[in-house]
């Protein structure tokens, strides 16, 4: 009997976690020095909304300005040199929204940055309209198992970009040792030729010349 009920939960299943219908945009894109990138969302009114942002992987201070603002231009978010951060609002109206990344006031250093931007709730898997019944003990596991996967997967993206930070700070910090170790031996190397050289001058023979005067 299990056997035979397991297609049928399985396919449930499927289904459920496949009605995932909010706008969500993830994206990873490189910001160059005195640069400026923004990004435009169709929002409608009523919509909540949540802006989430990290610099990952290069980026000199981790640190980037970012601008929120509506359809009428009026600023809804701003901060300045932050390394992470979130913001959730609901729209205040129709329109398009305009968020913005600016690395300007760097002269010299790249960023990578990451930002997640979610539009909308996600709708139930079980709508309650048309239902007379509560949900049945296999519909509130797959509810279970839709939630506890949201979960995981924002946990599997925060550890992605903290393993990619780290990584990126071990490789720099592992050129840094490198390059150390290049100059101490180019500086021994060079001390241990001018010590040579130093004994060698306190051991050789120093030729006098004598000048007879008169016979």
């Amino acid at each position: 009997m299990p056997l035979r009920g397991f297609p049928a939960w399985g396919t449930l299943l499927v289904l459920a976690l496949a009605a995932c219908a909010a706008r969500a945009s993830e994206i990873t894109f490189e910001l160059p020095d005195n640069a400026k990138q923004c990004f435009y969302e169709e929002i409608a009114q009523g919509t909540k909304c949540t802006l989430e942002f990290q610099v990952v992987i290069t980026g000199g201070h981790y640190d980037v300005d970012c601008r929120l603002e509506d359809p009428d231009g009026t600023v809804l978010y701003k901060e300045m040199k932050k390394q992470y951060d979130s913001f959730t609002f609901t729209a205040s109206r129709n329109g398009t929204y305009k968020f913005c990344f600016s690395n300007e006031f760097s002269t010299f250093t790249h960023k990578t940055v990451y930002f997640d931007f979610q539009v909308g709730e996600d709708p139930p898997l079980f709508p309650s309209e048309n239902r007379v019944t509560a949900l049945t003990q296999m519909e509130s596991a797959c509810v279970s198992i839709h939630e506890a996967l949201k979960s995981v997967i924002d946990y599997q993206t925060h550890f992605r970009l903290r393993e990619a930070q780290g990584r990126s700070r071990a490789e720099d910090l592992n050129t840094r040792v490198a390059y150390w170790s290049i100059g101490e031996a180019i500086i021994l190397l060079v001390v241990s030729i001018g010590q040579v050289f130093l004994l060698k001058s306190f051991f050789s023979d120093k030729r006098t010349t004598t000048t007879r005067v008169g016979s």
